[in-house]
């Protein structure tokens, strides 16, 4: 309002034209609401509720700018005619998730609403776009589209696939009309199919109407169909010319409308983007080629003019088809008329024949349209795999708008009677039903007129004889024209008012009264169109076309189709067709809910921001909105049932009221008090838009609140019980602390008076001792001094006789010596000559210091070692044997016992021939064959039998090969100088007859006979050497042993001592049972003990010297003596070889035998015996039960140190991460003290946190060392154990025979191979062992069990030895008399004043504290240390007949012997489980009020044939096919897995695990059916083997997912009473995760498998890093991938895990995993589609090999120098490759340096390796820039920068390869080499990068940047097969970009990670803010 300078009053409208004000308009006009001054949201709060003040709303806003408006949850959406900037991916994630009402209207709100109410109401949704042609339909459509595929989030190939589909459908379907520059002239429904996730899976298009016409003509300023333009301006000139194409303007379909470009449109792209959509939808290259062949044909047809003759058109239109040009011609232009008896053929005027063409025309293109339709169908629709499945899915309707044009026709009747259906389908949601529904409930309501169009759809189709009815009727009268079908419409409906017939006779116009004004329809034309009829003649023609895509789109009407004689039996006319369709689609539309988006035209032009008044209200009122606003501002459109509303906002509860209708109305007057009205009917409640908006907001709020709460309340009880806990042992600690300062208060003064006491006690005793020592002393000096004299002169007597004799002997020795030596001169060659020459190649080595170090004990050999040596004075005097006496050997001669024993006539000297018989009897047939074979193996060994020759091997053997034994035959061809460099064979060849006592002499006695009188001295002294070799070995039978030692006096130079000693040695420690050693070769060459090397703990190494015989016990005894020792038991010998270390024990083992064990081995292996990498270590193997560290501190030291070198190389393991770390904490503390230099710093800080107390209370490391070796004997007993392999002999029963018996401190237990243990026995337990030979009896309360084994007299020792050793020790100090009862514990006291030998002893009893003397025959003396057992006291007080029956035939049961009822599913089952099938005669007894179902819940070897559970049987809805078939499916493999059932071919337990595990980890509803299944076959089983089997499988459900809450206690139940099941605990634990954990959702992996089949809880896996290096990682069942990639990061010490990811490589691809999900589904998903893909290529079942990689995926803050860990071992390696590829821009110089510091890196500072630099120049520059300098000058420079560098590490190398190459802007980029289509101004081949600054597009030659797209400007994106596609820009007219690569889906995946870190750097940021504001 504006006042005028005169005073008056003038109004200005919103275009700025000024009115006046007068008298009459005065009284019309009144102040404007203020909400309609700058407009409303939502028009339902428009103060001026009236058509011009809805008018002005929408006017406002589309001058702002804002084209959306709500009505309610109706959108209006008025076309901009301009591109705005409100679709940006931006908005996307503004409106995902957001309630309706929260945020500005868009067409975005309306998908998400549709999105959320499917979701939340389970239930298919629907959205009507409407408007008239030209209102932005289509483009809210795509929108809408474009937002779902979005939020579903997947960027997947079918949500492109469903996105792609719309190019090619405008191509087909759009034009361009006066109206609108894209206007579908068809309507169509997409149907899109959501998973229960949310993600798109699928969807369906349905197409209705397509124009044909437009084909054929087009009105003025038209065009024909996009597609004709695209192909003709975007086709490559070279295809054009196959199919003779010109340009628009040449051909007449596409020049009817004078109008041949479209402002706006560049068909040049929009072409290439319909071909990257053809390929998109799996259309082929020549799917694509037949199509455009169609089309061009289509063209030429047009161009055809049937007067002329001129026929080029013609005939390429023939060529196109495929048809004959004749036949083309004859049935375009000649028609074929069926007779009674002949077909007569009739020519056509030339306008008919035209019309016959464009009819043909039009069939051809419709059909190919409706072809194309169901073939982007078959590429986007994924049929249901079950018709149960129930599919959520939200259908868009996009159908042509309301049409009036000047001339309207048959197409427009059609269209607006579509309309009509809509408008009635929106007037009866929106009008009908709602008030209906008020009316129902009493809501009290003013009823609202609405303009309701039912009575134009009676006329039009619903009455009988409507118009649509009348159309067909005439159809179908051949006679049938468009004036008898106006006739008859005028008589049926010419008086209703509806419809409008025509003025007079002549006019063909009649009219029809739509709900948006008359339209007046031109009848001409109308059956012709309804009939839609081809002629026969063009039929057949296209039944002799070659064209296959021609004849596929007519298959229907083609005579050799079975459908084609359904279709001449009743032929459907067009508005039948479409009648039926649109009734489809109402029935799809009216099962959804739907929402609805009105779309307003504002102006005919097309012009932005110009906005036609009459026009829009025009719009507005037949679309009745004015209704609309009025009926939703007064109505209620949320209603809900009160028992949803309760189930959905029961968080908003304040009250403990149940009742839903009281409920609902206490949580609306609370929630929306103040907020508007809402009302509550008889069943439901009803509430506006917003409210259920507040309602939305106020629940999400509720429930954030009760989660913080719930979080609040657990982790206080967490806090709390860890206080009280920690409280709890603080007063523990205090109590005892407290008692033990008392008691050594209280000590320290007793100790006190008693140190006085012996004060005055010591003086008293002191002088009366001097006194008596004088006295003494002096008669002791008398009488030693007369004794002295006397033995003197005794002695001197003795002497002076003995010096005579003793001379006498002498001077004759020397007489005989000097003779010999006269002798032994003479001799031409002496022995030592002979063993220089035989052993000359001998090295003089140590033993045990030769090769690498074995596994784990590297760390002995790197550092410097103490090496102590032992003087052969220094070991220890033997015990004294019995004195041999050697003066008589003389009378032994070895002639004497050959006389005596030897066969037939052989004698005792020298022969060269081979025996006939052996020397000694032998009984067995066998041992004859052996000593013959001997004879002539020591012949070859002396040189008395020369070599034999190779020669070709004869059939037949020898009688005394084919008597030997396999393994001498094997050794057989085997020479000595392969060992010891002789001619002859090895000494090994006479170990196999070293069992048998006589063989052993039979050797001997060969060898003296070959040594009696052999004068060849070369054989003489080959003989020595033999006999010195088997002395060593083997010792002879008491027989011959005098004749033997008697035989060796005779030895040449110093080997008679040298043998006897052997000889002796051999004889007092036993036979060997291995070769000789190396070492044992060299000793006889110098005839001196040999030294071998032992290794301490402590790192010195001692060599100490050994012979032939030495065992462990003499070596550990040296040993112990040399460093100190007092704690020597348990200390024994270790061999390390390799990756093997074995005990020797420190006992009768021989010492040389390990070593030649050990030298084999290396042979074995291909290396050489003398440089055998063997070690001799000196360990503690063994604790005593009454160990005391404090008794020797050499031994702690030992063991202390012997435990770091354990946890260092993972011998020992500690179950808890903090025990390891106490464990650290100690060893630092011994190793530094308190040292709090500023080196130690970080140490102390370490010490402090863990180990406080060492610090404060400067505790001594003596002590610090004693507990660790305290806390090492309680934790690890088994590591301290000697182990005994046995067999059973006799004893109770244990599930088997051959097992291993472990002894430590504890006690004695059973274990099998596996370490699993079969029975345990404390020592209260044993009774006592005995040996006999090769067999012990073990005598324990359990019963006796008879062990037989090699050291069963060793384990016999042991175990008496414990036992008595605490029997002695079973007694504590304190002191009376006593009275007890039968099976009472007392405790032993030691007292002087009873004596055990007369009886007696003192004793406790331990629960009265009573003392007392007690008769040492009434009691048992048990040897333990601590109070026995609850189950040893039970056994005690059993007979003895009663407790061998106590091992029951469950071997795991070894703990308590409790006999406690396992738990079952009977309870449950009376409840659950479904009854038995029976015979109806005994239904009467069975059946009974709660009874069991016949032990349904027991195991049974019958599979079941229905499920346990009733609601699997009867509940409806489970019962479709996976539930019917599961328990089929799922019951035989659970008895096949436990072995319960038969099988004839066998399955891979992975192949049994998926089919008892898939089904379950679909529906939830079968899982308590599998753990039913597998407890019931677990319960009443009697075969160990399938419990065992059984508790795997159970095992393995723990951690998939978790029982239902009903089923869960009896689950818990079933497995704590069953605890002493080595998997039962387990179990349980894994139970409890999976119930805070969500579900896996697919089957074990085959790794999880694996560990539980080999009774491993703990599963490993390998992980490969990118420099080449792998590491072994514990991944449990729950691990999920983000905590994978922590794990690893954490243990590799890295700075960050950010940006690092797992990744799995199999045959043809590289995935990243999920960081949420499970590492072994992840596995399993990926090996699973590898194998599909692999069997559909190859066929058959295949095994997939993969490898699991953790790398650096995302690089972003990654600094060179920051992370020296990542640098090397993930940045380099990962970069270096594409610098070699010639990926980054880069100088010269920088190029130099980068070569210098890569050969760095490989040669190090080995200058001599500067010559290799141009063989291996690839390696160190790039590919593209190999030829920019020739090799020299590459060469010359890399040298000089080399040069510069020098001092530099490779490690320092290797960062500062990162420092360069992270200056280019490349650095951290991903490459991918792509085809790409869709650019025409790009290369075909174009590199793409991917980094953190975005997507960018590199020239792969120039390396020039050709795009560079950041992320936030990349609207969409997904990958197929072979495609890679993404959007750039805005979601409506963003630019394409499609490639073709193999490696889509990687590009796909980081695109998707960079995009998903930086919007959580922006939501963190965000939520930072917001606390920041707060």
């Amino acid at each position: 309002v504006k006042v005028t300078d005169t005073g008056q009053l003038q109004l200005i409208d919103d275009e700025g034209k000024e009115h006046k004000i007068n008298k009459k308009t005065e009284g019309s006009l009144k102040p404007m609401h203020p909400t309609s001054v700058k407009g409303v949201d939502d028009m339902i709060r428009l103060g001026d509720l009236n058509e011009a003040g809805l008018l002005r709303n929408l006017l406002v806003r589309h001058k702002e700018g804002i084209i959306y408006t709500y009505t309610g949850s109706i959108l209006v959406a008025v076309n901009p005619y301009q591109l705005l900037p409100i679709y940006t991916t931006d908005h996307v994630h503004m409106y995902t998730d957001r309630r309706l009402g929260e945020l500005p209207p868009h067409v975005f709100a309306i998908a998400d609403s549709c999105f959320f109410n499917m979701r939340r109401n389970r239930k298919n949704q629907c959205c009507v776009i409407s408007g008239e042609s030209g209102a932005g339909k289509t483009e809210s459509t795509k929108l809408m589209l474009q937002f779902l595929a979005a939020v579903s989030g997947q960027h997947s190939w079918i949500e492109q696939q469903i996105l792609e589909a719309n190019p090619i459908l405008e191509a087909f379907g759009n034009a361009k009309t006066i109206r609108n520059d894209n206007s579908s002239r068809f309507g169509k429904y997409i149907d899109i199919n959501f998973t229960k996730g949310g993600a798109i899976e699928g969807a369906r298009i349905d197409q209705y109407l397509l124009e044909k016409s437009r084909v054929c003509r087009q009105a003025p300023e038209e065009r024909n169909y996009h597609i004709f333009y695209y192909m003709l301006m975007g086709m490559p000139a070279e295809q054009k010319k196959i199919l003779s194409l010109g340009s628009a303007a040449e051909y007449n379909y596409l020049t009817m409308g004078n109008c041949t470009s479209c402002e706006g449109r560049d068909d040049v792209k929009e072409y290439a983007h319909f071909r990257s959509a053809l390929k998109i939808l799996m259309f082929t290259e020549n799917d694509s080629w037949e199509i455009s062949k169609l089309l061009a044909a289509i063209l030429h047809l047009g161009n055809v003019d049937f007067e002329s003759k001129n026929s080029s058109f013609f005939n390429v239109a023939s060529q196109l088809l495929e048809v004959d040009p004749k036949a083309l011609e004859k049935s375009l232009t000649q028609r074929s008329l069926m007779t009674t008896r002949e077909s007569v053929t009739k020519s056509l005027t030339s306008a008919q024949a035209v019309d016959g063409r464009d009819a043909f025309v039009k069939a051809i293109y419709g059909r190919l349209f409706i072809w194309v339709v169901h073939k982007i169908n078959a590429a986007i629709y994924k049929p249901p795999g079950d018709s149960n499945d129930i599919r959520l899915s939200i259908g868009l309707l996009d159908i042509f708008g309301f049409e009036n044009f000047n001339k309207n026709s048959f197409e427009q009747l059609c269209i607006n009677y579509a309309n009509e259906q809509l408008q009635q389908f929106f007037v009866r949601h929106v009008f009908k039903l709602e008030q209906e529904e008020y009316a129902r409930e009493n809501i009290v309501w003013e009823r609202i007129d609405y303009k309701d169009n039912q009575r134009t759809l009676d006329i039009l189709a619903h009455k009988p004889m409507n118009m649509l009815a009348l159309i067909d009727e005439e159809s179908n009268f051949p006679k049938g024209t468009d004036t008898t079908m106006l006739q008859k419409m005028n008589q049926v409906h010419g008086k209703g008012g509806i419809y409008i017939p025509p003025k007079n006779n002549y006019e063909t116009q009649f009219g029809v009264l739509h709900f948006a004004g008359v339209v007046y329809y031109d009848s001409q034309g109308f059956l012709e169109k309804n009939r839609d009829a081809l002629s026969s003649d063009l039929i057949q023609l296209v039944e002799t076309s070659t064209n296959k895509l021609l004849k596929q789109v007519f298959q229907k009407d083609l005579p050799s189709s079975s459908q084609a004689a359904d279709n001449k039996k009743h032929v459907p006319t067009l508005t039948g067709q479409f009648r039926q369709s649109l009734d489809s689609l109402m029935k799809t539309l009216t099962v959804c809910q739907p929402y609805f988006i009105r779309c307003i035209k504002p102006n005919d032009y097309k012009k932005p921001m110009l906005f036609d008044r009459e026009l829009c209200i025009r719009q507005l009122r037949y679309s009745g909105m004015m209704e609309t606003i009025r009926i939703r501002k007064a109505g209620y459109p949320v209603r809900y049932t009160f028992s949803e509303f309760l189930d959905r906002y029961r968080a908003l509860l304040k009250t403990s009221i149940c009742d839903p209708k009281t409920v609902s109305q206490n949580i609306c007057e609370t929630v929306l008090a103040g907020e508007g009205d809402w009302k509550t009917g008889k069943t439901k409640i009803f509430l506006k838009d917003f409210h259920d908006t507040m309602l939305e907001l106020e629940r999400m709020k509720q429930l954030n609140e009760k989660a913080l709460l719930i979080q609040k309340v657990l982790r206080g009880y967490k806090y709390r019980r860890e206080f009280l806990r920690k409280k709890a042992g603080a007063l523990v600690i205090q109590k005892y602390w407290r008692g033990h300062k008392g008691r050594k208060l209280y000590k320290v003064v007793q100790r006190g008076f008693a140190r006085l006491q012996a004060q005055v006690r010591s003086r008293q005793l002191h002088f009366q001792y001097k006194k008596k020592r004088e006295a003494a002393v002096l008669l002791q000096a008398q009488a030693r001094g007369y004794l002295a004299r006397k033995e003197w002169k005794r002695k001197k007597d003795a002497v002076i006789l003995l010096q005579a004799h003793t001379r006498g002997v002498l001077a004759r020795k020397e007489v005989l010596r000097q003779k010999s030596e006269m002798e032994a001169n003479a001799q031409p060659e002496s022995i030592t000559e002979h063993l220089d020459n035989i052993f000359g190649f001998l090295p003089p080595i140590i033993g045990g210091q030769e090769g690498q170090a074995p596994v784990g004990f590297e760390n002995f050999e790197g550092k410097r070692m103490l090496t102590e040596e032992i003087d052969i004075d220094d070991i220890p005097i033997e015990e004294d044997l019995p004195k041999e006496d050697y003066d008589d050997l003389d009378e032994y001669p070895f002639s004497k016992f050959a006389s005596m024993y030897f066969q037939g006539v052989a004698t005792h000297t020298h022969i060269r021939q081979r025996l006939r018989q052996p020397l000694l009897y032998h009984e067995d047939e066998g041992d004859v064959l052996a000593s013959l074979t001997v004879w002539w193996i020591i012949l070859r060994f002396m040189g008395d039998l020369p070599e034999p020759k190779k020669q070709v091997q004869v059939q037949g053997t020898s009688t005394q090969e084919r008597f030997l034994s396999q393994d001498l035959i094997s050794r057989k061809d085997r020479r000595l100088s392969h060992m010891v460099g002789l001619d002859q064979v090895n000494i090994s060849l006479l170990i196999p007859y070293l069992s048998l006592c006589l063989s052993r002499d039979e050797i001997y006695c060969q060898i003296c006979k070959q040594l009696q009188d052999n004068n060849n001295r070369n054989s003489y002294f080959r003989g020595w050497i033999l006999l010195s070799l088997c002395l060593g070995i083997f010792p002879p039978s008491e027989r011959f042993i005098r004749y033997l030692q008697s035989f060796i006096r005779s030895a040449p130079g110093g080997y008679a001592s040298y043998c006897a000693e052997r000889l002796r040695r051999t004889v007092m420690n036993g036979v060997r049972g291995e070769p000789p050693a190396w070492l044992e070769l060299q000793a006889t060459k110098t005839k001196k003990p040999m030294i071998v090397s032992v290794k301490l703990m402590d790192g010195r190494s001692i060599n100490l010297p050994v012979d032939s015989a030495s065992t462990s016990k003499e070596i550990c005894q040296v040993l112990s003596n040399k460093i100190k020792l007092k704690d020597t038991f348990g200390f024994s010998l270790y061999v390390a070889l390799y990756e093997k270390v074995w005990a020797l024990g420190s006992g009768r083992e021989h010492v040389m035998d390990a070593i030649s064990q050990c030298e084999q081995e290396v042979k074995r292996r291909g290396g050489q015996e003398q440089h055998a990498p063997w070690r001799l270590f000196f360990r503690k193997e063994i604790f005593t039960p009454w160990h005391d560290c404090k008794e020797d501190k050499i031994s702690t030291d030992l063991i202390y140190l012997q435990i770091i070198h354990g946890l260092k190389f993972g011998e020992y393991q500690c179950e808890k991460e903090d025990d390891f770390v106490q464990l650290a904490a100690k060893h630092l503390y011994i190793q530094h003290g308190s040292d709090s230099s500023p080196e130690n710093q970080s140490l102390c800080i370490f010490l402090k946190l863990h180990q406080g107390p060492y610090l404060s209370s400067r505790q001594k490391t003596d002590s610090v060392k004693a507990e660790m070796v305290d806390y090492t004997r309680e934790k690890w007993p088994m590591f301290f154990s000697r182990f005994f392999e046995v067999v059973k002999l006799s004893g109770p029963p244990l599930p088997k025979s051959k097992f291993i018996v472990a002894i430590n401190w504890t006690g004695i237990t059973f274990l099998d191979e596996r370490e699993k243990r079969l029975l345990q026995l404390s020592f209260p337990e044993v009774t006592g062992g005995k040996a006999s030979g090769q067999a012990v009896c073990l005598l324990t309360l359990k019963g006796d069990f008879t062990l037989s084994g090699s050291t069963a007299e060793d384990m016999a020792e042991l175990v008496t030895m414990f036992l008595s050793g605490l029997t002695e020790r079973s007694q504590q100090d304190d002191p009376t008399f006593l009275s007890f009862k039968k099976g009472e514990l007392i405790v032993i006291i030691k007292d002087d004043e009873f004596s055990q030998q007369r009886g007696w002893i003192k004793g406790q009893i331990e629960g009265t504290k009573r003392t007392g003397a007690v008769p040492t025959e009434a009691i048992l003396i048990l040897p333990t240390l601590s109070k026995p057992t609850y189950e040893v006291m039970s056994l005690l007080n059993l007979p003895p007949n009663q407790r061998k029956d106590i091992i029951r035939p469950n071997p795991s049961e070894t703990g308590t012997m409790e006999r406690v009822a396992p738990a079952t599913l009977k309870e449950f089952s009376l409840e659950y489980f479904r009854y038995l099938d029976m015979p109806s005669t005994l239904l009467h007894v069975s059946k009974r009020k709660n009874a069991a179902p016949e032990r349904l819940w027991a195991n049974s070897r019958e599979p079941i044939r229905q499920p346990l559970l009733k609601k699997l049987v009867g509940n409806a809805e489970l019962s479709h096919k996976a539930c019917l078939l599961f328990f089929l499916d799922c019951c035989v493999p659970i008895l096949k897995y436990m072995g319960d059932y038969p099988t004839r071919q066998m399955q891979s337990p992975l192949e049994l695990t998926d089919q008892i595990f898939g089904p379950a980890t679909q529906y939830e509803a079968l899982r308590d059916e599998i753990y039913c299944q597998i407890m019931k076959q677990m319960t009443s089983n009697n075969n160990r083997f399938s419990i065992e089997q059984g508790w795997q499988l159970l095992w393995l459900c723990c951690g998939l997912f978790p029982p239902s809450q009903s089923l869960l206690r009896h689950t818990r139940r079933f497995l704590e009473s069953r605890r002493r099941e080595s998997l039962a605990s387990d179990c349980l634990q894994r139970l409890q995760s999976s119930l805070r954990l969500e579900p896996r959702k697919l089957p074990p992996h085959q790794v999880e498998i694996d560990a539980i089949q080999q009774n491993s809880i703990q599963i490993f896996h390998k992980i490969h890093f990118p420099n080449d290096t792998e590491e072994i990682f514990e991944v449990a069942t729950s691990t999920r991938i983000k905590d994978l990639i922590q794990n690893i990061a954490n243990k590799l010490n890295l700075a960050s895990a950010d940006g690092f990811s797992v990744f799995v490589k199999t045959h043809d691809k590289v995935l990243s995993l999920n960081e949420t999900d499970y590492f072994f589904d992840s596995l399993r998903q990926i090996t699973d589609w590898s194998k599909k893909a692999k069997r559909i290529k190859d066929g058959g079942p295949v095994n997939v090999s993969y490898l699991v990689f953790f790398m650096r995926k995302l690089w972003f803050n990654v600094i060179p120098g920051r992370d020296t860990e990542a640098d090397v071992i993930f940045h380099f390696p990962q970069e270096l490759p594409k610098y070699l590829r010639g990926y980054h821009v880069c100088t010269k110089d920088e190029m130099i340096n980068i070569a210098a510091l890569l050969f760095r890196i490989r040669v190090g500072n080995d200058k001599s390796q500067l010559v290799m630099i141009p063989k291996i120049l690839k390696e160190l520059v790039p590919a593209d820039q190999l030829k920019a300098m020739s090799e020299n000058e590459w060469k010359k420079s890399i040298v000089a920068h080399f040069n510069k560098q020098a001092n530099m590490t490779v490690e320092e190398a290797k960062v500062a390869f990162l420092k360069v190459v992270c200056r280019w802007p490349t650095f951290g980029c991903a490459f991918f080499e792509v085809k790409q289509t869709s650019e025409p101004n790009f290369p075909d081949i174009v590199r793409i990068a991917i980094s953190k600054q975005g997507l960018t597009i590199i020239h792969p030659k120039t390396k020039d940047v050709l795009a560079n797209h950041p992320f936030n400007r990349i609207a969409n994106w997904c990958s197929g097969s072979t495609y890679f596609h993404m959007t750039i820009g805005s979601l409506v007219k963003g630019s394409k970009f499609l490639c073709e690569t193999s490696l889509g889906y990687k590009m796909d995946d980081l695109l998707t990670s960079y995009v998903n870190m930086y919007l959580r750097e922006r939501r963190a940021g965000q939520t930072r803010n917001q606390r920041f504001n707060i």
